[in-house]
């Protein structure tokens, strides 16, 4: 038996940093929902009590270090199931982009597993293992528009936002998370109004939400990479409603609600970053 499950990125609305904890993780707010782009997995059971994967991009580790084997690991434990797993992931989400790709895999791993192994277990259950994986699992097990609090790992579902269409451009540099939060400095950084993207859902108000995003970790990814900067810069002057960058980058990400103005907005950035994407909101509810 073979199972399929897509793995959608996600792109933030809104991140606040409140501090750092003492377990040295940093207390965060953010707001998140699902697109269109994603990848493909494909689970397949096997005998020898072996997890392989096998990812169709040189930059994805195939072994212990990719999340999507580390959810297979995490799954067992948990079920106490002595069954092999075969994992094909087919990239469509660019890597190290700030759009939660691999923690986008093991969520769609562990929903699959749950599946195939006929387990049982409900999206509660699976947040919970999706935890000590990183810290984007959990919402990626829901995959729709929530808040994440905590590390990112107590998730709080939203309504869906208003119907609008995401521009991606990422220029050709890969972000780590690790790499950014060390250099928050807090006194330094722009906290963004997430109770104003919250009440801008509940009421469907798209100017509302597109004025309201932000993320804090602008300033510290842009000092680092100025590059990422500009694409914010050309998003606007092209005519965005609202653009910001998703996760510690350097994916940024523009609010558009009309189809001709982010095809006008997807052509000029084209010369000036590698991967462009017009993208739609899978949140319909």
């Amino acid at each position: 038996m073979i199972v399929f499950e897509r793995a959608p990125a996600k792109i933030n609305l809104s991140l606040d940093v409140l501090g750092k904890r003492d377990d040295g993780f940093h207390e965060v707010e953010m707001v998140m929902t699902s697109i269109d782009l994603a990848d493909r997995i494909e689970l397949m059971s096997s005998d020898d009590n072996v997890i392989h994967v096998a990812a169709d991009n040189q930059y994805v580790p195939n072994d212990e270090r990719n999340l999507a084997y580390k959810a297979a690991l995490a799954f067992k434990n948990k079920y106490q199931i002595n069954k092999g797993i075969r994992i094909k992931i087919t990239k469509n989400i660019p890597v190290s982009a700030g759009l939660g790709g691999g923690s986008s895999d093991a969520a769609a791993v562990l929903r699959g597993l749950n599946k195939l192994w006929s387990v049982g277990a409900d999206k509660r259950e699976l947040a919970l293992i999706g935890s000590s994986i990183g810290s984007d699992v959990p919402f990626c097990v829901y995959g729709t528009t929530a808040i994440g609090t905590g590390h990112g790992e107590k998730i709080q579902e939203l309504p869906a936002p208003p119907p609008f269409l995401v521009i991606l451009a990422k220029p050709n540099i890969g972000i780590s998370t690790r790499n950014i939060f060390p250099k928050v400095i807090m006194e330094e950084i722009t906290h963004p109004d997430i109770n104003e993207v919250m009440t801008a859902l509940w009421e469907k108000d798209f100017s509302r939400l597109a004025a309201a995003a932000g993320n804090a970790l602008e300033s510290v990814t842009f000092s680092l990479f100025p590059s990422v900067g500009l694409i914010k810069e050309k998003m606007l002057k092209a005519g965005a409603d609202g653009v910001l960058m998703s996760g510690s980058g350097p994916t940024m990400v523009g609010l558009v609600q009309h189809y001709s103005k982010a095809k006008r907005i997807y052509n000029g950035l084209r010369g000036f970053c590698d991967e462009v994407f017009v993208v739609q909101l899978l949140d319909r509810r």
